[in-house]
Protein backbone atom coordinates (compact mmCIF):
# COMPACT_ATOMS: atom_id res chain seq x y z
CA UNK A 1 0.00 0.00 0.00
CA UNK A 2 2.87 2.33 0.73
CA UNK A 3 4.45 1.52 -2.62
CA UNK A 4 1.24 2.37 -4.37
CA UNK A 5 1.06 5.74 -2.67
CA UNK A 6 4.64 6.59 -3.55
CA UNK A 7 4.31 5.54 -7.15
CA UNK A 8 1.09 7.44 -7.63
CA UNK A 9 2.15 10.73 -6.01
CA UNK A 10 1.97 13.14 -9.01
CA UNK A 11 3.76 16.30 -9.81
CA UNK A 12 0.75 17.63 -11.71
CA UNK A 13 -2.91 16.75 -12.19
CA UNK A 14 -2.19 15.27 -15.62
CA UNK A 15 0.29 12.75 -14.18
CA UNK A 16 -2.23 11.82 -11.52
CA UNK A 17 -4.74 11.01 -14.22
CA UNK A 18 -2.30 8.74 -16.01
CA UNK A 19 -1.37 6.92 -12.83
CA UNK A 20 -5.01 6.59 -11.91
CA UNK A 21 -5.48 4.16 -14.79
CA UNK A 22 -3.22 1.59 -13.09
CA UNK A 23 -4.92 1.41 -9.70
CA UNK A 24 -8.49 1.85 -8.38
CA UNK A 25 -9.50 5.50 -8.90
CA UNK A 26 -11.05 6.04 -5.48
CA UNK A 27 -7.88 4.99 -3.65
CA UNK A 28 -5.44 6.88 -5.84
CA UNK A 29 -7.39 10.12 -6.06
CA UNK A 30 -8.06 10.13 -2.34
CA UNK A 31 -4.38 9.80 -1.52
CA UNK A 32 -3.47 12.54 -3.99
CA UNK A 33 -6.16 14.89 -2.70
CA UNK A 34 -5.12 14.29 0.90
CA UNK A 35 -1.53 15.09 -0.01
CA UNK A 36 -2.56 18.30 -1.80
CA UNK A 37 -4.75 19.37 1.10
CA UNK A 38 -2.02 18.67 3.64
CA UNK A 39 0.58 20.64 1.67
CA UNK A 40 -1.87 23.48 1.10
CA UNK A 41 -2.66 23.63 4.80
CA UNK A 42 1.03 23.96 5.63
CA UNK A 43 1.44 26.75 3.08
CA UNK A 44 -1.62 28.60 4.35
CA UNK A 45 -0.33 28.61 7.92
CA UNK A 46 2.58 30.82 6.85
CA UNK A 47 0.10 33.66 6.08
CA UNK A 48 2.27 34.93 3.21
CA UNK A 49 0.57 36.01 0.02
CA UNK A 50 2.85 34.01 -2.26
CA UNK A 51 2.50 30.87 -0.15
CA UNK A 52 -1.27 31.20 0.01
CA UNK A 53 -1.34 31.60 -3.78
CA UNK A 54 0.69 28.39 -4.15
CA UNK A 55 -1.68 26.65 -1.77
CA UNK A 56 -4.59 27.84 -3.90
CA UNK A 57 -3.02 26.22 -6.96
CA UNK A 58 -2.66 22.94 -5.07
CA UNK A 59 -6.28 23.11 -3.99
CA UNK A 60 -7.40 23.73 -7.57
CA UNK A 61 -5.54 20.60 -8.59
CA UNK A 62 -7.18 18.67 -5.77
CA UNK A 63 -10.64 19.91 -6.77
CA UNK A 64 -9.94 18.88 -10.34
CA UNK A 65 -9.66 15.30 -9.08
CA UNK A 66 -12.49 15.46 -6.55
CA UNK A 67 -14.72 18.50 -7.18
CA UNK A 68 -16.77 17.89 -4.02
CA UNK A 69 -13.96 17.44 -1.52
CA UNK A 70 -15.17 19.29 1.57
CA UNK A 71 -11.73 19.98 3.03
CA UNK A 72 -10.38 21.23 -0.29
CA UNK A 73 -13.42 23.47 -0.79
CA UNK A 74 -13.07 24.94 2.69
CA UNK A 75 -9.36 25.62 2.31
CA UNK A 76 -9.89 27.16 -1.12
CA UNK A 77 -12.62 29.47 0.18
CA UNK A 78 -10.48 30.54 3.12
CA UNK A 79 -7.47 31.06 0.86
CA UNK A 80 -9.51 33.33 -1.40
CA UNK A 81 -10.73 35.19 1.66
CA UNK A 82 -7.16 35.61 2.89
CA UNK A 83 -6.13 36.95 -0.53
CA UNK A 84 -9.06 39.43 -0.42
CA UNK A 85 -10.59 37.87 -3.51
CA UNK A 86 -14.10 38.29 -2.21
CA UNK A 87 -15.73 38.13 -5.62
CA UNK A 88 -14.24 34.70 -6.22
CA UNK A 89 -15.61 33.54 -2.87
CA UNK A 90 -19.07 34.82 -3.81
CA UNK A 91 -18.86 33.17 -7.23
CA UNK A 92 -17.79 29.93 -5.62
CA UNK A 93 -20.60 29.88 -3.03
CA UNK A 94 -23.21 32.06 -4.76
CA UNK A 95 -25.89 29.39 -4.49
CA UNK A 96 -25.91 29.91 -0.72
CA UNK A 97 -26.45 33.70 -0.78
CA UNK A 98 -29.95 34.32 0.66
CA UNK A 99 -30.84 37.30 -1.53
CA UNK A 100 -29.84 35.43 -4.68
CA UNK A 101 -32.08 32.54 -3.78
CA UNK A 102 -34.94 34.89 -2.98
CA UNK A 103 -34.59 36.74 -6.28
CA UNK A 104 -34.40 33.50 -8.23
CA UNK A 105 -37.50 32.20 -6.47
CA UNK A 106 -39.33 35.47 -7.24
CA UNK A 107 -38.40 35.24 -10.90
CA UNK A 108 -39.47 31.63 -11.08
CA UNK A 109 -42.76 32.32 -9.35
CA UNK A 110 -43.55 35.25 -11.64
CA UNK A 111 -42.78 33.32 -14.82
CA UNK A 112 -44.19 29.90 -13.99
CA UNK A 113 -47.33 28.29 -12.63
CA UNK A 114 -48.02 26.43 -9.42
CA UNK A 115 -46.07 23.43 -10.66
CA UNK A 116 -42.91 25.50 -10.70
CA UNK A 117 -43.53 26.51 -7.10
CA UNK A 118 -43.19 22.93 -5.97
CA UNK A 119 -39.99 22.56 -7.96
CA UNK A 120 -38.62 25.75 -6.33
CA UNK A 121 -39.39 24.36 -2.90
CA UNK A 122 -37.64 21.13 -3.73
CA UNK A 123 -34.69 23.11 -5.08
CA UNK A 124 -34.49 25.14 -1.89
CA UNK A 125 -34.67 22.00 0.19
CA UNK A 126 -31.83 20.49 -1.83
CA UNK A 127 -29.81 23.67 -1.34
CA UNK A 128 -30.40 23.55 2.39
CA UNK A 129 -29.29 19.95 2.51
CA UNK A 130 -26.24 20.84 0.44
CA UNK A 131 -25.43 23.70 2.76
CA UNK A 132 -25.60 21.58 5.89
CA UNK A 133 -23.97 18.45 4.57
CA UNK A 134 -21.31 17.74 2.01
CA UNK A 135 -23.33 15.23 0.08
CA UNK A 136 -20.09 13.68 -1.07
CA UNK A 137 -18.54 11.72 1.75
CA UNK A 138 -21.32 9.11 2.11
CA UNK A 139 -21.33 8.38 -1.60
CA UNK A 140 -17.55 8.31 -1.98
CA UNK A 141 -16.93 6.35 1.18
CA UNK A 142 -19.67 3.86 0.42
CA UNK A 143 -17.43 1.36 -1.44
CA UNK A 144 -14.93 1.27 1.42
CA UNK A 145 -17.64 0.23 3.91
CA UNK A 146 -18.97 -2.72 1.97
CA UNK A 147 -17.10 -5.11 4.21
CA UNK A 148 -19.16 -4.02 7.22
CA UNK A 149 -22.63 -5.13 8.06
CA UNK A 150 -25.65 -3.07 7.09
CA UNK A 151 -26.44 -2.11 10.68
CA UNK A 152 -22.90 -0.92 11.35
CA UNK A 153 -22.90 1.06 8.11
CA UNK A 154 -26.20 2.71 9.02
CA UNK A 155 -24.95 3.65 12.48
CA UNK A 156 -21.70 5.09 11.16
CA UNK A 157 -23.38 7.10 8.40
CA UNK A 158 -26.00 8.53 10.74
CA UNK A 159 -23.39 9.38 13.35
CA UNK A 160 -21.22 11.06 10.73
CA UNK A 161 -24.13 13.13 9.46
CA UNK A 162 -25.16 14.19 12.95
CA UNK A 163 -21.63 15.12 14.00
CA UNK A 164 -20.34 16.71 10.82
CA UNK A 165 -23.32 18.37 9.17
CA UNK A 166 -23.26 21.46 11.38
CA UNK A 167 -19.48 21.70 11.23
CA UNK A 168 -19.41 21.37 7.45
CA UNK A 169 -22.06 24.04 6.99
CA UNK A 170 -20.44 26.34 9.51
CA UNK A 171 -17.46 27.36 7.38
CA UNK A 172 -19.70 28.18 4.43
CA UNK A 173 -21.74 30.58 6.53
CA UNK A 174 -18.72 32.26 8.11
CA UNK A 175 -16.54 32.58 5.01
CA UNK A 176 -19.37 33.59 2.71
CA UNK A 177 -20.71 36.02 5.32
CA UNK A 178 -17.37 37.82 5.54
CA UNK A 179 -17.07 37.94 1.75
CA UNK A 180 -20.60 39.33 1.40
CA UNK A 181 -19.79 42.00 3.97
CA UNK A 182 -16.77 43.18 1.98
CA UNK A 183 -18.85 43.12 -1.21
CA UNK A 184 -21.50 45.39 0.30
CA UNK A 185 -24.22 42.73 0.70
CA UNK A 186 -24.85 43.71 4.30
CA UNK A 187 -28.19 41.99 4.79
CA UNK A 188 -26.87 38.71 3.43
CA UNK A 189 -23.70 39.04 5.50
CA UNK A 190 -25.67 39.58 8.70
CA UNK A 191 -27.87 36.54 8.08
CA UNK A 192 -24.94 34.31 7.15
CA UNK A 193 -22.69 35.37 10.04
CA UNK A 194 -25.46 35.08 12.60
CA UNK A 195 -26.34 31.62 11.35
CA UNK A 196 -22.71 30.50 11.25
CA UNK A 197 -22.04 31.83 14.73
CA UNK A 198 -25.12 30.10 16.09
CA UNK A 199 -24.19 26.83 14.40
CA UNK A 200 -20.62 27.03 15.70
CA UNK A 201 -21.85 27.56 19.24
CA UNK A 202 -24.27 24.66 18.94
CA UNK A 203 -21.57 22.38 17.54
CA UNK A 204 -19.20 23.39 20.33
CA UNK A 205 -21.81 22.60 22.96
CA UNK A 206 -22.50 19.20 21.45
CA UNK A 207 -18.82 18.33 21.23
CA UNK A 208 -18.08 19.55 24.74
CA UNK A 209 -20.59 17.12 26.23
CA UNK A 210 -18.42 14.09 25.50
CA UNK A 211 -15.09 15.79 26.22
CA UNK A 212 -13.02 15.14 29.28
CA UNK A 213 -11.40 17.96 31.24
CA UNK A 214 -8.14 17.49 29.34
CA UNK A 215 -9.85 17.51 25.96
CA UNK A 216 -10.80 21.20 25.95
CA UNK A 217 -8.12 22.28 23.54
CA UNK A 218 -8.42 24.97 20.96
CA UNK A 219 -6.77 22.72 18.40
CA UNK A 220 -10.04 20.85 17.97
CA UNK A 221 -11.72 23.86 16.42
CA UNK A 222 -12.01 24.12 12.66
CA UNK A 223 -9.40 25.79 10.55
CA UNK A 224 -11.39 28.99 10.13
CA UNK A 225 -9.34 30.93 12.65
CA UNK A 226 -5.98 29.69 11.45
CA UNK A 227 -6.18 31.65 8.22
CA UNK A 228 -7.67 34.93 9.31
CA UNK A 229 -5.81 35.55 12.57
CA UNK A 230 -2.04 35.95 12.71
CA UNK A 231 0.43 35.10 15.51
CA UNK A 232 -2.23 33.91 17.98
CA UNK A 233 -2.31 30.11 17.74
CA UNK A 234 -3.53 29.47 21.33
CA UNK A 235 -6.62 31.65 21.00
CA UNK A 236 -7.43 31.39 17.30
CA UNK A 237 -11.09 30.27 17.55
CA UNK A 238 -11.88 32.84 20.22
CA UNK A 239 -10.24 35.59 18.22
CA UNK A 240 -12.18 34.59 15.12
CA UNK A 241 -15.44 34.66 17.00
CA UNK A 242 -14.55 38.05 18.44
CA UNK A 243 -13.73 39.31 14.96
CA UNK A 244 -17.05 38.04 13.67
CA UNK A 245 -18.83 39.59 16.65
CA UNK A 246 -17.25 42.98 15.98
CA UNK A 247 -18.03 42.66 12.29
CA UNK A 248 -21.64 41.81 13.09
CA UNK A 249 -21.99 44.81 15.39
CA UNK A 250 -20.62 47.10 12.68
CA UNK A 251 -22.97 45.59 10.10
CA UNK A 252 -25.96 46.06 12.40
CA UNK A 253 -24.99 49.68 13.06
CA UNK A 254 -24.78 50.43 9.35
CA UNK A 255 -28.07 48.68 8.65
CA UNK A 256 -29.83 50.54 11.48
CA UNK A 257 -28.67 53.88 10.12
CA UNK A 258 -29.64 52.92 6.60
CA UNK A 259 -33.08 51.78 7.75
CA UNK A 260 -33.62 55.05 9.63
CA UNK A 261 -32.51 57.05 6.61
CA UNK A 262 -34.79 55.18 4.23
CA UNK A 263 -37.74 55.58 6.61
CA UNK A 264 -37.10 59.32 6.83
CA UNK A 265 -36.80 59.53 3.05
CA UNK A 266 -40.10 57.71 2.55
CA UNK A 267 -41.76 59.98 5.12
CA UNK A 268 -40.57 63.13 3.35
CA UNK A 269 -38.11 64.13 6.10
CA UNK A 270 -35.30 64.84 3.68
CA UNK A 271 -33.02 66.66 6.11
CA UNK A 272 -33.25 63.73 8.53
CA UNK A 273 -32.53 61.23 5.75
CA UNK A 274 -29.51 63.27 4.64
CA UNK A 275 -28.23 63.33 8.21
CA UNK A 276 -28.43 59.54 8.60
CA UNK A 277 -26.83 58.85 5.22
CA UNK A 278 -24.06 61.33 6.03
CA UNK A 279 -23.29 59.41 9.21
CA UNK A 280 -22.73 56.31 7.09
CA UNK A 281 -20.62 57.80 4.30
CA UNK A 282 -18.65 60.19 6.55
CA UNK A 283 -18.06 57.79 9.43
CA UNK A 284 -14.66 57.21 10.91
CA UNK A 285 -14.86 53.51 10.17
CA UNK A 286 -15.04 52.70 6.49
CA UNK A 287 -17.74 50.81 4.67
CA UNK A 288 -17.66 48.47 1.65
CA UNK A 289 -17.67 49.86 -1.85
CA UNK A 290 -21.05 48.51 -2.92
CA UNK A 291 -22.78 49.63 0.28
CA UNK A 292 -21.33 53.15 0.00
CA UNK A 293 -22.44 53.42 -3.63
CA UNK A 294 -25.98 52.53 -2.58
CA UNK A 295 -25.93 55.08 0.25
CA UNK A 296 -24.61 57.81 -2.05
CA UNK A 297 -27.40 57.05 -4.50
CA UNK A 298 -30.07 57.26 -1.81
CA UNK A 299 -28.61 60.48 -0.40
CA UNK A 300 -28.64 61.95 -3.91
CA UNK A 301 -32.37 61.24 -4.05
CA UNK A 302 -32.82 62.99 -0.70
CA UNK A 303 -30.80 65.99 -1.87
CA UNK A 304 -32.85 66.14 -5.06
CA UNK A 305 -36.12 66.10 -3.16
CA UNK A 306 -34.79 68.85 -0.87
CA UNK A 307 -33.91 71.04 -3.88
CA UNK A 308 -30.13 70.89 -3.42
CA UNK A 309 -29.12 70.18 -7.01
CA UNK A 310 -25.35 70.58 -6.69
CA UNK A 311 -25.09 68.17 -3.74
CA UNK A 312 -27.30 65.66 -5.52
CA UNK A 313 -25.11 65.82 -8.63
CA UNK A 314 -22.00 65.31 -6.49
CA UNK A 315 -23.46 62.19 -4.85
CA UNK A 316 -24.51 60.81 -8.24
CA UNK A 317 -20.93 61.33 -9.43
CA UNK A 318 -19.58 59.43 -6.41
CA UNK A 319 -22.05 56.58 -6.91
CA UNK A 320 -21.10 56.30 -10.58
CA UNK A 321 -17.41 56.40 -9.72
CA UNK A 322 -17.89 53.43 -7.40
CA UNK A 323 -20.36 51.65 -9.70
CA UNK A 324 -20.23 52.82 -13.35
CA UNK A 325 -23.19 50.64 -14.36
CA UNK A 326 -25.59 52.03 -11.74
CA UNK A 327 -28.82 52.58 -13.67
CA UNK A 328 -30.49 54.65 -10.96
CA UNK A 329 -27.52 57.01 -10.67
CA UNK A 330 -27.41 57.61 -14.42
CA UNK A 331 -31.14 58.26 -14.71
CA UNK A 332 -31.13 60.52 -11.64
CA UNK A 333 -28.21 62.59 -12.89
CA UNK A 334 -29.82 62.94 -16.32
CA UNK A 335 -33.04 64.14 -14.67
CA UNK A 336 -31.08 66.66 -12.60
CA UNK A 337 -29.36 68.06 -15.68
CA UNK A 338 -32.72 68.31 -17.40
CA UNK A 339 -34.15 70.13 -14.37
CA UNK A 340 -31.56 72.89 -14.62
CA UNK A 341 -31.90 72.85 -18.44
CA UNK A 342 -28.34 71.64 -18.99
CA UNK A 343 -29.48 69.61 -21.97
CA UNK A 344 -26.14 68.46 -23.50
CA UNK A 345 -25.09 66.75 -20.26
CA UNK A 346 -28.53 65.21 -19.89
CA UNK A 347 -28.29 63.84 -23.43
CA UNK A 348 -24.84 62.40 -22.66
CA UNK A 349 -26.13 60.49 -19.62
CA UNK A 350 -29.22 59.27 -21.46
CA UNK A 351 -27.08 58.01 -24.34
CA UNK A 352 -24.91 56.16 -21.83
CA UNK A 353 -28.05 54.68 -20.28
CA UNK A 354 -29.27 53.60 -23.70
CA UNK A 355 -25.99 51.79 -24.37
CA UNK A 356 -26.31 50.06 -21.01
CA UNK A 357 -29.86 48.91 -21.80
CA UNK A 358 -28.78 47.62 -25.21
CA UNK A 359 -25.91 45.71 -23.60
CA UNK A 360 -28.32 44.11 -21.13
CA UNK A 361 -30.65 43.04 -23.93
CA UNK A 362 -27.72 41.71 -25.95
CA UNK A 363 -26.25 39.71 -23.07
CA UNK A 364 -29.71 38.70 -21.79
CA UNK A 365 -28.66 39.48 -18.23
CA UNK A 366 -28.16 42.44 -15.94
CA UNK A 367 -24.63 43.89 -15.63
CA UNK A 368 -22.32 42.36 -13.08
CA UNK A 369 -22.23 38.92 -11.49
CA UNK A 370 -25.35 37.02 -10.52
CA UNK A 371 -24.99 37.81 -6.81
CA UNK A 372 -24.76 41.57 -7.39
CA UNK A 373 -27.76 43.42 -6.03
CA UNK A 374 -29.86 44.99 -8.77
CA UNK A 375 -32.73 47.44 -8.46
CA UNK A 376 -34.25 46.72 -11.85
CA UNK A 377 -35.53 43.48 -13.35
CA UNK A 378 -34.56 42.21 -16.75
CA UNK A 379 -38.18 42.14 -17.89
CA UNK A 380 -38.42 45.92 -17.32
CA UNK A 381 -35.59 46.78 -19.71
CA UNK A 382 -37.55 46.76 -23.04
CA UNK A 383 -40.19 49.15 -21.69
CA UNK A 384 -37.55 51.42 -20.21
CA UNK A 385 -35.68 51.46 -23.50
CA UNK A 386 -38.79 52.59 -25.40
CA UNK A 387 -39.44 55.36 -22.88
CA UNK A 388 -35.81 56.39 -23.07
CA UNK A 389 -35.92 56.62 -26.87
CA UNK A 390 -38.93 58.95 -26.68
CA UNK A 391 -37.21 61.17 -24.13
CA UNK A 392 -34.03 61.29 -26.19
CA UNK A 393 -35.98 62.41 -29.25
CA UNK A 394 -37.69 65.18 -27.28
CA UNK A 395 -34.41 66.42 -25.82
CA UNK A 396 -32.74 66.44 -29.22
CA UNK A 397 -35.56 68.58 -30.58
CA UNK A 398 -35.14 71.01 -27.69
CA UNK A 399 -31.41 71.22 -28.34
CA UNK A 400 -32.03 71.80 -32.04
CA UNK A 401 -34.43 74.63 -31.20
CA UNK A 402 -31.66 76.45 -29.33
CA UNK A 403 -32.40 75.82 -25.65
CA UNK A 404 -28.82 74.94 -24.77
CA UNK A 405 -27.83 78.34 -23.37
CA UNK A 406 -30.73 78.79 -20.97
CA UNK A 407 -29.27 77.02 -17.93
CA UNK A 408 -30.97 77.66 -14.59
CA UNK A 409 -27.90 78.45 -12.51
CA UNK A 410 -30.03 79.73 -9.65
CA UNK A 411 -31.44 76.23 -9.13
CA UNK A 412 -27.95 74.73 -9.44
CA UNK A 413 -26.52 76.96 -6.72
CA UNK A 414 -29.70 76.87 -4.65
CA UNK A 415 -30.63 80.55 -4.70
CA UNK A 416 -33.80 82.48 -5.42
CA UNK A 417 -34.00 84.87 -8.30
CA UNK A 418 -33.23 88.40 -7.26
CA UNK A 419 -30.83 87.33 -4.51
CA UNK A 420 -28.23 89.70 -3.17
CA UNK A 421 -24.50 89.62 -3.77
CA UNK A 422 -23.81 88.50 -0.20
CA UNK A 423 -26.14 85.51 -0.55
CA UNK A 424 -24.42 84.48 -3.77
CA UNK A 425 -20.96 84.81 -2.25
CA UNK A 426 -21.94 82.73 0.76
CA UNK A 427 -23.52 79.96 -1.34
CA UNK A 428 -20.58 79.94 -3.75
CA UNK A 429 -18.08 79.69 -0.90
CA UNK A 430 -19.89 76.69 0.58
CA UNK A 431 -20.15 74.91 -2.77
CA UNK A 432 -16.50 75.59 -3.55
CA UNK A 433 -15.35 74.18 -0.23
CA UNK A 434 -17.48 71.06 -0.66
CA UNK A 435 -16.86 70.31 -4.32
CA UNK A 436 -13.31 71.49 -4.88
CA UNK A 437 -11.51 69.06 -7.23
CA UNK A 438 -8.67 68.68 -4.73
CA UNK A 439 -11.12 67.11 -2.28
CA UNK A 440 -12.93 64.97 -4.81
CA UNK A 441 -11.14 61.77 -3.77
CA UNK A 442 -11.49 62.10 -0.01
CA UNK A 443 -14.49 59.75 0.04
CA UNK A 444 -12.31 57.00 -1.46
CA UNK A 445 -10.20 56.90 1.70
CA UNK A 446 -13.26 55.77 3.69
CA UNK A 447 -14.15 53.08 1.17
CA UNK A 448 -13.26 49.39 1.55
CA UNK A 449 -12.62 48.00 -1.92
CA UNK A 450 -13.26 44.43 -2.90
CA UNK A 451 -10.53 44.65 -5.54
CA UNK A 452 -7.60 47.00 -5.07
CA UNK A 453 -7.02 47.13 -8.82
CA UNK A 454 -10.17 49.25 -9.22
CA UNK A 455 -8.91 52.11 -7.03
CA UNK A 456 -7.04 53.98 -9.77
CA UNK A 457 -9.94 53.89 -12.20
CA UNK A 458 -12.32 54.99 -9.43
CA UNK A 459 -10.06 57.93 -8.60
CA UNK A 460 -9.92 58.98 -12.25
CA UNK A 461 -13.69 58.84 -12.66
CA UNK A 462 -14.27 60.75 -9.43
CA UNK A 463 -11.74 63.45 -10.35
CA UNK A 464 -13.16 63.94 -13.83
CA UNK A 465 -16.79 64.16 -12.73
CA UNK A 466 -15.98 66.49 -9.83
CA UNK A 467 -13.98 68.75 -12.15
CA UNK A 468 -16.93 69.03 -14.53
CA UNK A 469 -19.27 69.85 -11.66
CA UNK A 470 -16.85 72.43 -10.28
CA UNK A 471 -16.61 74.14 -13.66
CA UNK A 472 -20.39 74.18 -13.93
CA UNK A 473 -20.64 75.78 -10.48
CA UNK A 474 -18.03 78.41 -11.40
CA UNK A 475 -19.85 79.15 -14.63
CA UNK A 476 -23.09 79.48 -12.71
CA UNK A 477 -21.44 81.82 -10.22
CA UNK A 478 -20.12 84.02 -13.02
CA UNK A 479 -23.50 84.09 -14.75
CA UNK A 480 -25.46 84.89 -11.61
CA UNK A 481 -22.90 87.49 -10.53
CA UNK A 482 -23.14 89.25 -13.89
CA UNK A 483 -26.91 89.25 -13.57
CA UNK A 484 -26.66 90.68 -10.07
CA UNK A 485 -24.19 93.33 -11.25
CA UNK A 486 -26.52 94.29 -14.08
CA UNK A 487 -29.39 94.50 -11.64
CA UNK A 488 -27.29 96.59 -9.29
CA UNK A 489 -26.24 98.96 -12.09
CA UNK A 490 -29.82 99.27 -13.21
CA UNK A 491 -30.86 99.87 -9.62
CA UNK A 492 -28.18 102.53 -9.24
CA UNK A 493 -29.27 104.18 -12.47
CA UNK A 494 -32.86 104.07 -11.34
CA UNK A 495 -31.89 105.55 -8.01
CA UNK A 496 -29.89 108.29 -9.72
CA UNK A 497 -32.79 109.06 -12.03
CA UNK A 498 -35.27 109.10 -9.19
CA UNK A 499 -32.90 111.24 -7.13
CA UNK A 500 -32.56 113.70 -10.01
CA UNK A 501 -36.30 113.82 -10.49
CA UNK A 502 -36.79 114.25 -6.80
CA UNK A 503 -34.18 117.05 -6.71
CA UNK A 504 -35.89 118.79 -9.64
CA UNK A 505 -39.25 118.49 -7.97
CA UNK A 506 -37.77 119.79 -4.75
CA UNK A 507 -36.22 122.76 -6.54
CA UNK A 508 -39.48 123.53 -8.29
CA UNK A 509 -41.30 123.29 -5.02
CA UNK A 510 -38.76 125.56 -3.40
CA UNK A 511 -39.06 128.12 -6.25
CA UNK A 512 -42.82 128.02 -6.01
CA UNK A 513 -42.56 128.43 -2.27
CA UNK A 514 -40.21 131.40 -2.70
CA UNK A 515 -42.58 132.92 -5.21
CA UNK A 516 -45.46 132.43 -2.85
CA UNK A 517 -43.46 133.94 -0.04
CA UNK A 518 -42.54 136.92 -2.20
CA UNK A 519 -46.15 137.40 -3.28
CA UNK A 520 -47.26 137.22 0.30
CA UNK A 521 -44.61 139.74 1.28
CA UNK A 522 -45.64 142.08 -1.54
CA UNK A 523 -49.31 141.80 -0.67
CA UNK A 524 -48.53 142.38 2.98
CA UNK A 525 -46.34 145.38 2.10
CA UNK A 526 -49.03 146.84 -0.16
CA UNK A 527 -51.63 146.34 2.51
CA UNK A 528 -49.37 148.02 5.03
CA UNK A 529 -48.74 150.92 2.62
CA UNK A 530 -52.43 151.43 1.90
CA UNK A 531 -53.20 151.28 5.55
CA UNK A 532 -50.48 153.79 6.35
CA UNK A 533 -51.60 156.11 3.55
CA UNK A 534 -55.22 155.96 4.64
CA UNK A 535 -54.20 156.67 8.18
CA UNK A 536 -52.08 159.60 7.03
CA UNK A 537 -54.95 160.96 4.98
CA UNK A 538 -57.26 160.64 7.92
CA UNK A 539 -54.82 162.53 10.07
CA UNK A 540 -54.42 165.23 7.42
CA UNK A 541 -58.15 165.49 6.93
CA UNK A 542 -58.67 165.77 10.65
CA UNK A 543 -56.14 168.64 10.79
CA UNK A 544 -57.58 170.58 7.78
CA UNK A 545 -61.32 170.40 8.65
CA UNK A 546 -61.88 174.15 9.74
CA UNK A 547 -60.05 175.66 6.79
CA UNK A 548 -61.84 173.40 4.44
CA UNK A 549 -65.19 174.48 5.74
CA UNK A 550 -64.31 178.14 5.26
CA UNK A 551 -63.07 177.52 1.77
CA UNK A 552 -66.23 175.67 0.95
CA UNK A 553 -68.35 178.53 2.17
CA UNK A 554 -66.36 181.03 0.13
CA UNK A 555 -66.62 178.90 -2.93
CA UNK A 556 -70.34 178.54 -2.48
CA UNK A 557 -70.78 182.30 -2.23
CA UNK A 558 -68.72 182.80 -5.34
CA UNK A 559 -70.74 180.24 -7.19
CA UNK A 560 -73.97 181.83 -5.91
CA UNK A 561 -73.01 185.33 -7.12
CA UNK A 562 -72.08 184.06 -10.53
CA UNK A 563 -75.32 182.19 -10.86
CA UNK A 564 -77.30 185.21 -9.87
CA UNK A 565 -75.56 187.37 -12.46
CA UNK A 566 -76.35 184.79 -15.05
CA UNK A 567 -79.99 184.85 -14.13
CA UNK A 568 -80.08 188.65 -14.44
CA UNK A 569 -78.56 188.44 -17.90
CA UNK A 570 -81.13 185.88 -18.96
CA UNK A 571 -83.91 188.09 -17.65
CA UNK A 572 -82.68 191.11 -19.59
CA UNK A 573 -82.56 189.08 -22.74
CA UNK A 574 -86.10 187.92 -22.25
CA UNK A 575 -87.29 191.48 -21.75
CA UNK A 576 -85.68 192.56 -24.97
CA UNK A 577 -87.52 189.91 -26.96
CA UNK A 578 -90.92 190.99 -25.88
CA UNK A 579 -91.50 188.64 -23.12
CA UNK A 580 -92.53 191.43 -20.75
CA UNK A 581 -94.64 189.26 -18.63
CA UNK A 582 -93.42 188.97 -15.13
CA UNK A 583 -92.05 185.57 -13.98
CA UNK A 584 -92.50 184.52 -10.40
CA UNK A 585 -89.19 183.27 -9.14
CA UNK A 586 -88.61 181.73 -5.81
CA UNK A 587 -85.11 182.63 -4.93
CA UNK A 588 -84.96 180.39 -2.05
CA UNK A 589 -85.18 177.37 -4.36
CA UNK A 590 -82.46 178.63 -6.58
CA UNK A 591 -80.12 179.44 -3.88
CA UNK A 592 -76.99 177.47 -3.73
Amino acid sequence: MVDICISTMPSSPSSSLTSAEKKPWWLTNKKIVDKYVKDARCLIETQEQSEVTSALNLLDSALTLTPKSESALELKARSLLCLRRYRDVADMLQEYIPSLRMSSSDDNSSSSSSSSLSSDNSTHSRERVKLLSSGDSPGRDEPSFKCFSVSDLKKKVMAGICKSSEKEGQWRYLVLGQACCHLGLMEDAMVLLQTGKRMASAALRRESVCWSDDSFSFTKFPVSGEIIINNQPPTQPKTEFETITHLLSHIKLLLRRKTSAMAALDAGLYAEAIRHFSKIVDGRRGAPQGFLAECYMNRASAYRSAGRIAESLADCNRALALNPSCIDALSTRAALFETIRCLPDALHDLEHLKLLYNTILRDRKLPGPAWKRQYVHYREIPGRLCTLATKLQALKQRVASGETGNVDYYALIGLRRGCSRSELDRAHLLLTLRHKPDKSNTFIDRCQFSDEQDVDSIRDRARMSSLLLYRLIQKGYTNVMSTIMDDESMEKQRKRTSAALQATATMQQQVHQVQQDQAELLSAASKNKVTSESSNLNRVNNKNTPSAAAAAAAASSVFQGVFCRDLAAVGSLLSQTGFNLPIAVKYEALSC
